[in-house]
């Protein structure tokens, strides 16, 4: 039987990871889940909590445990969080976190402890990071394209930007250089904020007397609907793209009216309705949403609720393929797990359809995304 800790972590000083003690196998499959389910990044980590209460309570005839612990966003937290997983919960895979830098802390424990470990959000996977982590989030590159593919079909020369000031802003500020600039598009003006600010007041002043054809807004959950509403509110006209880490019914109901027109580029779980009957994820994205939107009220789906629900869609390919040859408790298995991320391929998802390698962590195409607007507070896609 699956079972759930809904627990906070105690914030605690990170100490070197003591040396594993040995492992016996065991009779489940201990997943220990590290997600933000407070502070400001709560908007993303409640969904993908929520999400695990549709995911499979056992795969190949072998129950999972399962564990999740909040890390309010902190990457101290999120380290302390993944060491327990480590020394206390002796886990087989390890998930987290919610947004890029307590991803980044779960990650560099995971592979120092050489265990499997799925970001839950975009995050650098470093040649150190790579051999133990995948990402399930769609790789800014991929969901950066299709923001610059419009705005070059919309004429758009200048572009002004304003992300958060940590490693998720700065994702998407150098992808911007890689590749919209490249497309004939110049950055006029860029603004940074963090992710607890009430007011982007000032920065969004400096934008719109930079007035750019475009503005690009790198942020995620609900604060990504503080410079949407304030570019609004002081009079800018122009296109405004957010990426996908806003793609959420809070940022609709936060923003109110002025959403109406954003660009937004999203995974496929938020409009699987739409997507043709030979689109792989189509029905595992309704299977989701149906699920989700009968608890949670209709329009509550969440790209972010993908994320985890989608990580459970790949180890139900994965982990029966390790079952052949390793028993969970063991280091053979986590090897086996690692393997198998290497081995089973076209993994469809309600974000995606995965094809891991030793060099794309990420593993997604094309597939994994869509361009939505909003039009009468709704979204919808884009044109």
């Amino acid at each position: 039987m699956k079972r759930f800790y809904l627990t906070a972590a105690i914030a605690a000083a990170t100490l070197a990871l003591p040396a594993l003690p040995a492992l016996a196998q065991t009779n489940e499959i201990t997943i220990g889940i590290s997600v933000t389910t407070t502070g400001p990044a709560a908007a993303l980590g409640i969904p993908e909590r929520n999400a695990l209460e549709f995911v499979p309570k056992e795969i190949g005839g072998v129950p999972l445990k399962v564990i999740v612990l909040d890390d309010g966003g902190d990457p101290t937290t999120a380290t302390t969080n993944a060491r327990r997983f480590v020394t206390e919960s002796k886990a087989d895979i390890i998930m987290g976190s919610s947004t890029t830098p307590p991803s980044i802390a779960v990650s560099n424990v995971a592979n120092e402890a050489g265990i499997p470990h799925f970001g839950l959000a975009p995050f650098p996977i470093t040649p150190e990071r790579a051999k133990w982590s995948v990402s399930m989030p769609q790789p800014i590159p991929i969901m950066g394209k299709v923001l610059y593919q419009h705005m070059k079909a919309h004429n758009v020369k200048t572009v002004g930007y304003i992300g958060y000031s940590d490693s998720y802003g700065d994702l998407w500020f150098n992808d911007f250089k890689a590749q919209g600039v490249p497309m004939g598009m110049t950055m006029v003006d860029e603004e940074r904020f963090a992710r607890p600010d009430t007011s982007v007041t000032g920065q969004v002043l400096k934008l719109v007397a930079a007035n750019p054809d475009a503005i690009l807004v790198g942020a995620s959950g609900t604060a990504a609907a503080l410079p949407q509403t304030e570019l609004r509110d002081r009079g800018y006209k122009g296109l405004i793209y957010q990426t996908h880490g806003a793609a959420s019914m809070d940022f609709i109901r936060i923003a109110g009216k002025a959403a109406e027109g954003v660009l937004m580029a999203s995974g496929p779980v938020m409009d699987p309705e739409d997507q043709p009957d030979s689109a792989l994820t189509k029905k595992p994205g309704l299977a989701l949403n149906t699920a989700y939107e009968a608890k949670y009220g209709p329009h509550s789906r969440s790209q972010f609720a993908g994320h985890s629900y989608d990580a459970f869609e790949v180890l139900k390919r994965i982990i029966p393929t390790a079952l052949k040859t390793a028993k969970p408790g063991t280091p053979e298995f986590r090897e086996a797990i690692r393997q198998a991320w290497l081995t089973e391929r076209d993994i469809a998802a309600s974000q995606g359809v995965y094809n891991f390698t030793e060099k794309d962590r990420y593993g997604l195409d094309d597939r994994s995304r869509i361009l939505l607007t909003v039009k009468d507070g709704k979204y919808t896609l884009a044109k």
